[in-house]
């Protein structure tokens, strides 16, 4: 059998060929097996504890696996070519909680949150299977050049100057599992997918878009369960769910215990905000705890969701007299109230009580600006668990099925390489958001 390992010094010779050619529920904790992997045939693999210089776009090629172990840290470093990731074949990256996986740029790029000094994770039409657990993904979303792989493999956008989101997943036969992951500061959308097969669970989304994008944003030809997710300082809207581009297949997305805070306040416009919703989208959005969004819960007024949708129970709080007013339901405005929904009815009525998170004096400050204190900069010592006798602790709905908790989505080329290659989507909980009690 034959294995590519990859050290640091031999990674520059590789892309210059391959560009050539808590509490929450989570079944995928500690899946790598320990055991000597049997990787296939040509796959390439970045070993554990390694670190990898992409002073060049890396290409993985059609046919072939890239398999990033626990502990790699890919550093983006040549500013000027902002180097892509660009996925024709697979990619499995196997990190744990121990030991995450980080891709990122160097330090002197990382005093502008937005440098956009490297693209993202953007996979092709061939790209049959993307696994991300235990990844970190930073400072991403470099516009396109002539030279960009996306723009010459014709991925995601047909211009140049366009840019990328931290993760693009596009095969509608394809599979996409993301768990346990971090994507943070990336310049446009931190996930974009336009087809397949994904399970999005036990995510944090913090602080995404420069002038514009969206932290969770699917398109037609999807199903998809995406759930216990922290979504912090989303530009435009934390999920942003359409059928833009239907062939095939109408996406059904069921979007349950996440928990949204100070989305949209960037984004100047009708669609910054929460969760918005357009063009035949079939949704079921339940258990969502909504903090000081700019707006609840929109749709399109034009072009309306699926008959189907269902957008109740879910949990909204503001802080503010403006943002109260931002969630009751409004025709005009498009904003969408459930009857099984809880929310503040004036300025700090039904506090969730988060475990540790003190919001800025008035988070309505700054709308539309990039400047510092819209929203507050983020906080690892944050802890959005609920408190004892938050009244977010129930009145979820736990009746529904999600689309892969029984049958699961298999990732084959981890047959052999982690323990259980099959994985199903999380069981929705009482409580709303993405964590109950501490």
């Amino acid at each position: 059998m034959k294995r590519n390992f990859f050290s640091v010094f031999a990674v520059a010779a590789l892309m210059a060929l391959a560009a050539c050619s808590d509490d929450e529920p989570n079944n995928n904790e500690n899946n790598t097996n320990e055991n000597e992997s049997e990787y296939p045939e040509s796959a390439i693999v970045w070993g554990k504890d390694s670190t990898v210089i992409l002073d060049d776009h890396f290409v993985v090629p059609v046919n072939t696996s890239l398999y990033v172990e626990e502990g790699v840290t890919v550093i983006a470093s040549n500013t000027a070519v902002k180097p892509e990731i660009v996925v024709l074949g697979n990619m499995y990256c196997m990190g744990t909680e121990e030991n995450p996986i980080t891709f990122t740029v160097e330090d002197g790029s990382k005093s502008d949150r937005f440098s956009r000094n490297w693209g993202g994770i953007i996979c092709g039409y061939d790209c049959e299977e993307l696994y991300l657990n235990y990844v970190t993904i930073e400072y991403g979303g470099a516009q396109t050049t002539e030279n960009s792989q996306s723009f010459i493999n014709k991925l995601f956008k047909s211009e140049t100057g366009e840019g990328v989101p931290a993760v693009h997943f596009c095969n509608p036969d394809g599979r996409m599992i993301i768990t346990n992951c971090t994507l943070m500061n990336n310049a446009e959308d931190q996930i974009y997918i336009t087809g397949g097969q994904s399970i999005v669970a036990n995510n944090r989304f913090i602080s995404n878009g420069y002038d514009g994008g969206d932290a969770i944003n699917y398109k037609s030809e999807c199903t998809v369960d995406a759930a216990y997710n922290l979504i912090y300082d989303a530009n435009t809207n934390g999920f942003k769910l359409s059928n833009t581009d239907l062939v095939n297949l109408a996406t059904h997305v069921v979007a349950y215990n996440n928990t949204l805070v100070n989305d949209g306040w960037r984004r100047p416009g009708i669609k910054g905000g929460s969760i918005w919703l357009e063009e035949n989208i079939y949704a079921e959005v339940y258990n969502n705890l909504i903090y000081d969004c700019r707006w609840g819960l929109k749709h399109d007024t034009e072009v309306l969701e699926d008959p189907r949708s269902v957008y109740t129970p879910n949990f909204y709080f503001a802080s503010t007299d403006e943002g109260v007013a931002q969630m009751q339901a409004d025709e005009a405005e498009g904003i969408l109230v459930g009857e099984d929904d809880i929310r503040s009815e004036y300025a700090g009525d039904n506090d969730p009580m988060f475990v540790n998170f003190t919001q800025q004096d008035d988070i309505n400050i700054n709308v539309g600006s990039n400047g510092e204190g819209a929203p507050a900069t983020w906080n690892n010592n944050w802890d959005f668990h609920l408190q004892a006798g938050s009244p977010a602790l129930t009145g979820g709905r736990t009746d529904f099925t999600p689309n892969f908790a029984s049958t699961g989505i298999t990732m084959e080329g981890l047959a052999g390489i982690v323990d259980n290659n099959t994985f199903t989507s999380p069981a929705p909980s009482e409580y709303f958001g993405a964590y109950g009690a501490e």
